[in-house]
């Protein structure tokens, strides 16, 4: 049996090569396809909404494909940007909103949005990256988490940043085998525990990385013998910071139908 660092390792090792093989499938291969010959064709927030292929694309590249169905949540990230503090995504714990709004920026750059390479070529990135992750997360939940982790590490700058991501803060959990007590404890102790555990700087260095997914792989297959997990629980989009009645509000709109 091969284990979850094993199955990590051969795919992070030649990433390029895992990247290409998942672009050569067939269904990411047409998609891909798809969107490249039709994204600088989409000029607004409208047309974006209103192709269901370039719209499912682009928010699966970015994690979001589970919220594709709240159509007037979207439109409203998308329409309000990020440029603004109070920007409706800015309020949104989840920094997979603002990534994108960064990739598909209608509202600073209207027009030539989708002319930039961050809504082409970066979104198509993106999108295979996510594959490559869910479908090593199909065989081994571990690896996916691994791969997700050693993704996101360069990007952190905090243990609170850590405890805003279920998948990120699973994966630290797991590793340093966190005791009840700082899990049950006020999150900013839970933060300051993180912090002292790990130092945040050491995420900047890939072989640092490397060495601490070396741990959490060792201590996810001692808690995850027969690798069960279910990736709702960590992967789903969060939508915390906003309240449940303007999520409702939100989603009621006759927006959500186009």
């Amino acid at each position: 049996m091969i284990t979850t660092y094993t199955s990590y390792t051969m795919i992070s090792r030649d990433l390029n090569k895992s990247l290409a093989r998942v672009a050569e499938q067939p269904d990411v291969a047409r998609e891909t396809e798809y969107y490249l010959s039709k994204i600088g064709d989409i000029k607004s927030v409208d047309d974006f909404m209103a192709d269901s292929r370039i719209y499912n694309y682009a928010l699966k590249a970015h994690g979001l494909e589970d919220m594709a169905y709240a159509k007037a949540f979207i439109r409203k990230v998308l329409t309000e940007g990020v440029d603004a503090k109070n920007a409706f995504a800015n309020q949104l714990s989840d920094s997979r909103y603002s990534s994108l709004v960064k990739s598909l920026n209608f509202s600073a750059y209207g027009e030539a949005a989708t002319a930039f390479d961050a809504a082409q070529k970066g979104v198509v990135d993106k999108f295979q990256r996510q594959t490559l992750e869910e479908d090593a997360g199909s065989e081994n939940m571990g690896v996916r988490l691994a791969l997700y982790f050693e993704r996101l590490a360069p990007t952190v700058k905090s243990g609170m940043e850590i405890l805003a991501d279920d998948a990120l803060s699973q994966v630290v959990r797991t590793a340093f085998q966190m005791p009840d007590e700082i899990m049950a404890a006020d999150i900013d102790r839970q933060a300051e525990f993180i912090e002292d555990v790990l130092d945040i700087k050491d995420l900047q260095d890939p072989a640092k990385v490397g060495k601490f997914l070396e741990r959490f792989t060792a201590m996810w297959e001692l808690e995850n013998p027969t690798d069960t997990y279910d990736p709702v629980k960590l992967f789903s989009p969060s939508s915390s910071g906003i309240s449940t009645d303007l999520l409702i509000s939100i989603n009621n709109l006759k927006l959500g139908g186009k």
